[in-house]
Protein backbone atom coordinates (compact mmCIF):
# COMPACT_ATOMS: atom_id res chain seq x y z
CA UNK A 1 0.00 0.00 0.00
CA UNK A 2 1.40 3.50 -0.15
CA UNK A 3 1.34 4.21 -4.21
CA UNK A 4 -0.57 7.78 -5.28
CA UNK A 5 -3.49 6.41 -7.22
CA UNK A 6 -6.71 8.44 -8.51
CA UNK A 7 -10.35 7.78 -7.25
CA UNK A 8 -11.64 6.24 -10.16
CA UNK A 9 -8.35 4.28 -10.51
CA UNK A 10 -8.41 2.85 -6.87
CA UNK A 11 -12.23 1.81 -7.65
CA UNK A 12 -10.94 -0.49 -10.37
CA UNK A 13 -9.10 -2.28 -8.23
CA UNK A 14 -10.31 -5.66 -7.35
CA UNK A 15 -8.56 -5.77 -3.49
CA UNK A 16 -10.80 -2.22 -2.37
CA UNK A 17 -13.96 -3.44 -4.20
CA UNK A 18 -16.23 -3.15 -0.97
CA UNK A 19 -13.91 -2.05 1.46
CA UNK A 20 -13.03 0.78 3.23
CA UNK A 21 -10.17 2.53 2.38
CA UNK A 22 -8.00 5.33 3.64
CA UNK A 23 -6.03 8.24 1.50
CA UNK A 24 -3.49 9.91 2.70
CA UNK A 25 -1.65 13.16 0.89
CA UNK A 26 -5.36 13.87 -0.76
CA UNK A 27 -5.77 16.15 -3.85
CA UNK A 28 -9.61 17.68 -3.02
CA UNK A 29 -12.07 18.62 -5.69
CA UNK A 30 -12.41 22.79 -4.95
CA UNK A 31 -15.98 22.29 -6.39
CA UNK A 32 -16.95 19.17 -4.03
CA UNK A 33 -14.19 19.04 -1.32
CA UNK A 34 -13.83 14.99 -2.28
CA UNK A 35 -10.65 13.34 -2.76
CA UNK A 36 -9.63 13.10 -6.20
CA UNK A 37 -6.36 11.14 -5.86
CA UNK A 38 -4.26 9.80 -2.57
CA UNK A 39 -1.70 7.28 -1.42
CA UNK A 40 -3.91 4.59 -0.06
CA UNK A 41 -2.28 3.32 3.68
CA UNK A 42 -5.25 0.81 4.64
CA UNK A 43 -8.21 -0.94 4.07
CA UNK A 44 -10.61 -2.84 5.72
CA UNK A 45 -14.01 -4.49 6.04
CA UNK A 46 -14.97 -2.53 9.13
CA UNK A 47 -14.88 0.54 9.35
CA UNK A 48 -14.46 0.50 13.31
CA UNK A 49 -11.55 -1.82 12.61
CA UNK A 50 -9.53 0.10 10.16
CA UNK A 51 -10.45 3.80 11.87
CA UNK A 52 -8.56 1.76 14.91
CA UNK A 53 -5.93 1.38 13.17
CA UNK A 54 -5.22 4.34 11.70
CA UNK A 55 -5.59 6.41 15.35
CA UNK A 56 -3.04 3.97 16.65
CA UNK A 57 -0.72 4.87 13.38
CA UNK A 58 1.00 7.79 12.37
CA UNK A 59 -1.40 8.63 9.96
CA UNK A 60 -3.88 10.85 11.49
CA UNK A 61 -4.95 12.69 8.63
CA UNK A 62 -6.44 10.23 6.51
CA UNK A 63 -10.03 10.59 4.28
CA UNK A 64 -11.90 7.32 4.18
CA UNK A 65 -14.13 6.45 1.64
CA UNK A 66 -15.98 3.50 1.02
CA UNK A 67 -15.60 1.55 -2.29
CA UNK A 68 -18.65 0.11 -3.68
CA UNK A 69 -18.74 -3.69 -4.60
CA UNK A 70 -19.63 -2.33 -8.23
CA UNK A 71 -19.55 0.79 -10.73
CA UNK A 72 -22.93 2.11 -10.77
CA UNK A 73 -25.00 1.41 -13.85
CA UNK A 74 -27.23 2.43 -15.51
CA UNK A 75 -30.69 0.62 -15.10
CA UNK A 76 -33.95 1.26 -16.58
CA UNK A 77 -37.45 0.10 -14.34
CA UNK A 78 -40.28 -1.36 -16.05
Amino acid sequence: MGSRMSWPEIRKQTEYRGRWVALDNCTYDAKTAQPLEGSVVDSDDDLVVLCTRIRQGENKHCAILFCEDEMPSSRTRH
